[in-house]
């Protein structure tokens, strides 16, 4: 399902465009600038890559994806095993506790298993579906799972932050809306304020298993919408560090002696989502058209400045499963106005939301606007409030759209099941349908031989492609910038920041 949005407020779009002097000056005390707020601290109510970016630092899970992003290690869970049959798995717990000192039990793990897959507002409920009985074992530091069927990606899907482990006991004595408002943390830091549209504070967390590696005293996430706003506030060290670094800023920012650059590598691609019910779009014969219209060198080059690549798949690069040599439609748009025509599509009119605010949105929009101009196709660019297009993706009120995705997980089970083989979010809001594929996509889920899995995977993205599922267009890094005093300031493919290893000198 996860397209990964970010809501700015009113008041947010105020805090951003000074925040001089309010910046806390503790040393040790890391001050991150990022575009949006948080929305919850409730793991299971979010999709967002700005809450779960904060959840893996204030929460822990059983299973880790280490550093290189493409490895699971242990969490919470020191060690499981895997019983023969291959659907029942015994975690053997640390001994941790929550940052309130309680300790961190087989119970709470199972509660928070339980509560993913059966809560109402859980967003993440079909993932966890797999999971028949979760309960605490032999001792308190036990966790026994037993699922419904085998499940290739079971271990990766406990990884992901939806996932993280909270306290039972928390959870039933302050009910989940407080609980999300003053969580208890499993993780490296805590919770010590919240003002909304403002910052996060986070304080470190004495009680963490792993209190002896956390350099940092705390860290402050803090809302500066503005790209620009926030790039100078880290010039001028008012920031120690700030996301999203726009593509044409970075040559520019690298030259600062005083600063540092990071291009990590992720798992990020944006993509044109098409909305397969609306007319002419529902045609195989028009979305392949759309698709040689748009030249995606230019995007990489204008867009990007060269600092993305192209995409082939919605299975990102380097991640598990990704066809290499996956087809690429040639630019020409003289061919797909001759394939719209003889499809009923000359003059062809779409309605294009476009995410306003957004630099690199509203670049893309304007390149592919004039990119299909040339194939006859007029798009008609609607900026709204990132807060909104979600919505309108919700209910069908648009034709095309550039969206992204970041994978969660390692495994390629979740982005896969979103936007093929999904009912509920109908495959990532596009209406895309095929039977046969979301039948191979659950087929892939339980096929535990990898080359047999990986043979599937290499059929969805042949066949997602042939049906243009939506226009895969680009990959790129994770860009962020940091003042020179910052070590280890990392994110992992999936986004994480392990910002217990961070040091500001």
């Amino acid at each position: 399902m996860k397209n990964k949005w970010m809501k700015v407020g009113l008041v947010a779009m105020m805090a951003g465009l000074s925040i001089g002097t309010s910046i806390a000056e503790a040393a040790g005390v890391l001050t991150i600038g990022r575009r949006e707020d948080s929305t919850t601290f409730d793991p299971i109510k979010t999709a967002q890559n700005i809450d779960f970016w904060v959840f893996s630092n204030v929460y822990d899970v059983l299973i880790r994806v280490d550093k290189s992003g493409k490895l699971l290690e242990p969490g919470l869970a020191e060690s499981w095993s895997v019983s023969p049959d291959g659907t029942t798995y015994t975690f053997k717990l640390r001994d941790a506790k929550f940052s309130d000192g309680s300790p961190i039990t087989g119970e709470d793990a199972a509660h928070s298993l339980l509560r993913i897959r059966d809560d109402g507002g859980s967003l993440w409920s079909d993932s966890y579906q797999v999971i028949d009985t979760a309960t605490q074992g032999e001792d308190t530091r036990t966790l026994v799972v037993k699922l419904k069927t085998l499940s290739a990606p079971f271990l990766a899907s406990l990884a992901m932050p939806g996932a993280s482990i909270l306290s039972k006991k928390g959870l039933e004595s302050m009910g989940a809306e407080a609980y999300a408002e003053n969580p208890i943390a499993s993780g490296a830091f805590k919770l010590k304020e919240w003002r909304r549209g403002d910052r996060v504070i986070l304080e470190r967390n004495p009680n963490f298993w792993e209190a002896n590696r956390v350099k940092l005293d705390g860290v402050e996430w803090i809302s500066v919408p503005d790209d620009n706003t926030r790039m100078l506030n880290v010039q001028a060290g008012q920031l120690d560090a700030a996301l999203f670094v726009p593509f044409s800023r970075v040559a520019e920012l690298k030259k600062d002696p005083e600063l540092v650059v990071t291009q990590d590598a992720s798992t990020r691609e944006d993509h044109l989502l098409i909305n397969h019910e609306h007319g002419l779009l529902a045609k195989k014969e028009v979305r392949k058209a759309l698709d040689m219209a748009i030249d995606k060198q230019a995007i990489v080059d204008t867009v990007t400045f060269g600092l993305g690549e192209i995409a082939n798949s919605y299975i990102p690069k380097g991640a598990l499963y990704h066809d290499d040599k996956a087809l690429q439609r040639p630019y020409d748009p003289e061919k797909a106005k001759q394939m719209l025509a003889d499809a009923g599509a000359a003059d062809l009119k779409l309605n294009y939301v476009v995410n306003a605010g957004n630099e690199v949105d509203e670049q893309i929009a304007v390149l592919l606007q004039q990119q299909l101009a040339k194939a006859g196709v007029t798009a008609n660019l609607q900026k709204v409030d990132p807060s909104q297009s979600w919505d309108k993706l919700v209910e069908g009120d648009y034709d095309l759209s550039v969206m992204y995705w970041t994978y969660d997980v390692i495994d390629p089970d979740q982005k896969t099941t979103f936007v093929l083989g999904h009912d509920s979010n109908m495959n990532y809001m596009t209406r895309y349908q095929n039977e046969t594929v979301k039948k191979l996509v659950a087929d892939a889920r339980v096929e535990m031989d990898p080359a047999k899995r990986e043979a599937m995977y290499m059929e969805l993205q042949k066949t997602a492609k042939a049906d243009v599922h939506w226009i895969d267009l680009y990959y790129s890094p994770f860009i962020n910038v940091t003042r020179k005093n910052i070590e280890n300031f990392y994110q992992n493919p999936l986004g994480r920041f392990f910002l217990e290893d961070t040091v500001k000198n």
